[in-house]
């Protein structure tokens, strides 16, 4: 994925993060190169990408402007790439949450220990834009909203390394995250949902309640029992797949009721 792809990404994230509608100014360049830890150049070059294809408009001398909201099939298209290989590799996504376990125990740990009242309003924000798109059944919105909300905590922690290794994180994260959260939601109980939700607000609150310990115990709860969810579902399709690869002749003592209509 090219830099300017992440680049442009990393923006629109924002734009989701921040809940700007259109109509509404984009911080200035300085700014947002600051934030997404890019150069200023490459936010100009995603920023003049975006206002081409119409998601931004530029006002002489007055700053950008949002034109459209970032749509599903915008990002799904920002997503191909990354997408492709976790088709490519299953167990890509087993290495993802790996990643994603040894630095957000830290991430919680630490975010517990030094997020401000700003921070923890931000958590709280980005908590709330998920529950409410799970509720609304915006199935990408509310995978965005998630890993958005997991990066929130990554910044709390005040480790800019951490930060920086997130946000990279974040593109391949944020792919992982729509097809694990479409496998949970569309193949399993809608407990799964509430399961979900659940362990999140635990998250959240052991952060915003300053509990070091029970954050980090929340976070490695919550990743694992993502991975053991779509593990079962991963199972479950692979011998799905393999009872229809039965040589014919196994198939008529299957499936006798198949074959006594004719």
């Amino acid at each position: 994925m090219r830099l300017a792809d992440q680049v442009i990404e990393k923006l629109l994230a924002l734009v989701q993060a921040r809940g700007l509608q259109p109509g509404q100014r984009l911080p200035a360049e300085r700014q947002l190169a600051e934030e997404l830890g890019v150069s200023r150049t490459s936010v100009r070059e995603a920023i003049q990408k975006l206002t081409s294809q119409g998601m931004l408009s530029a006002r002489r001398g007055d700053g950008t402007y949002l034109q459209q909201r970032p749509t599903a099939d915008w990002l799904q298209q920002a997503m191909q790439p990354l997408a492709g290989l976790i088709d490519a590799d299953p167990h890509y996504r087993y290495d993802v949450l790996e990643a994603r376990h040894a630095l957000e125990t830290s991430a919680a740990w630490l975010a517990a220990q030094r997020a401000t009242e700003q921070d923890k309003a931000h958590i709280q924000h980005c908590f709330d834009v998920m529950v409410q798109h799970q509720q609304s059944g915006h199935a990408e919105l509310a995978a965005r909203a998630d890993a958005q909300f997991h990066l929130a905590i990554a910044e709390a922690s005040h480790n800019l390394v951490l930060v920086q290794v997130m946000h990279s994180l974040f593109t391949v994260v944020l792919s992982t995250v729509e097809s694990n959260r479409h496998d949970m939601f569309h193949l399993s109980a809608p407990v799964t949902v509430q399961a979900l939700t659940e362990q999140h607000q635990a998250l959240m609150q052991a952060i915003l309640d300053g509990d070091p310990q029970r954050a980090r115990d929340c976070i490695g709860e919550h990743l694992e029992h993502v991975r053991t969810t779509i593990q079962r579902l991963d199972e479950d399709r692979a011998r799905r797949e393999r009872s229809t690869r039965l040589p014919p002749d196994l198939a008529p003592s299957l499936l006798p009721d198949l074959h006594h209509h004719h």
